[in-house]
């Protein structure tokens, strides 16, 4: 059985990458190369070159329920640096060599990889490293450029003395730095041009190993039910209903429109449903706009990699009569999924009086959503 445990960290915010420009990107760690989110794409191919006792992914506490879909590694939260995410994976390693890489370091060189593994035990902790060619300034003057050391991941350490330097409160950039700061031993293997890393959008055009993203399609539907209470304004695809007086009874503002698009979109990403987001017996959601809660599912589905291409929803009611309010609808659905107009399609119509819904009880609405990779090849 192997004696080596890869942690592959993953838990930033990618701020850098995803505020390169006005637009706001997915996280670097979830874009898709082919039909897989970058993440998974880098254990896998760890995986190819070397049989390891287990593989920690390390990853942001909002992602970790969406990639257990993908993969049956050992997932654990990150903290707020590095440092404090290595030291919870650091609790799931029981083997004596761990080898720690970025995610964002996503072109594997298996050269390289060979040349870290191989040199297990000669050093506290094994780092790939590249020599400066350029002339290098330290503020205003020249150094020796023979002196510098451009360091890479992955990096393997002893996993015990990897603890103790990482106990130590100072915060350190990578394994190699925590190490030499306590006494450890530090020896260096050749690096790779290959293995840049993904920092900003710009990087994109340096990593050759990335394929462009699938151009599959997903669909997803949502339908939901809500009955009438009166005395309560009522809220349809985030417009006022203003010609009647009464609205939907429900833990939020009852939007029945806005909660099956949320569904809908969520189907269309296998991200679960609007209850286990937005339980209704938390109290944070207690009577809160819908129209928060589709902006927020809309960013997390963005953060996760995927674009949305259209929605259609049909609204079953007896009463009131929408006739007036489907184009204002559309405009703020639009407005609300940042999609352009024609691609947000409204239908209402009756029950022809039969069922609850033609008793006036209430409203039924049902949505479809399509979605995509978002196609970074095309930035």
């Amino acid at each position: 059985m192997s004696d080596i445990t890869l942690v592959l960290l993953g838990a930033g915010s990618a701020t850098r990458f995803r505020n390169d420009t006005a637009h706001i990107y997915p996280k670097k760690q979830w874009l898709y190369t082919n039909n897989k989110p970058l993440w998974l794409e880098v254990a896998n191919n760890f995986e190819h070159i070397y049989s390891f006792a287990k593989i920690v992914i390390v990853s942001s506490p909002e992602d970790i329920a969406y990639m257990q879909n993908f993969a049956s590694y050992c997932f654990v939260e990150g903290g707020a640096s590095r440092q404090a995410s290595l030291k919870n994976a650091l609790a799931q390693v029981e083997s004596p060599y761990i080898l720690v890489s970025d995610i964002a370091r996503c072109c594997l060189d298996q050269s390289m990889i060979e040349r870290v593994l191989e040199a297990k035990g000669k050093a506290n902790c094994i780092v790939p490293m590249l020599q400066a060619v350029d002339t290098i300034y330290q503020e205003a003057l020249p150094i020796n450029r023979e002196s510098i050391k451009l360091i890479q991941t992955p990096q393997l350490s002893s996993t015990q003395v990897l603890r103790t330097a990482l106990d130590q409160e100072k915060e350190f950039s990578d394994d190699s730095s925590a190490i030499v700061a306590i006494g450890g031993s530090v020896t260096f293997v050749e690096g790779s041009l290959h293995a840049h890393k993904l920092t900003r959008i710009s990087d994109l055009n340096k990593l050759p190993c990335l394929q462009a993203p699938s151009q599959d399609c997903f669909s997803g539907f949502g339908v939901d039910i809500h009955p009438f209470e009166v005395n309560k304004t009522m809220m349809l695809c985030g417009i006022e209903i203003d010609s009647v007086d009464y609205g939907f009874k429900a833990h939020s503002d009852g939007d029945v429109a806005i909660h099956a698009l949320i569904d809908a979109l969520l189907g269309a990403c296998g991200m679960g449903d609007i209850g286990e987001l937005y339980p209704d017996n938390d109290m944070q959601y207690a009577n809160i706009d819908s129209k928060i809660l589709l902006k927020d599912s809309v960013a997390k589905i963005r953060s996760v990699g995927f674009d949305i291409v259209n929605v259609d929803m049909t609204i079953m009611a007896q009463a009131p009569r929408l006739l007036n309010y489907k184009d204002k609808m559309k405009e703020r659905i639009a407005e609300l999924i940042a999609i352009e107009k024609r691609y947000v399609n409204i239908k209402a119509t009756t029950a022809e009086k039969m069922g609850f819904v033609g008793r006036k009880e209430g409203v039924m609405v049902q949505a479809v959503a399509n979605v995509k990779y978002f196609d970074w090849s095309k930035i």
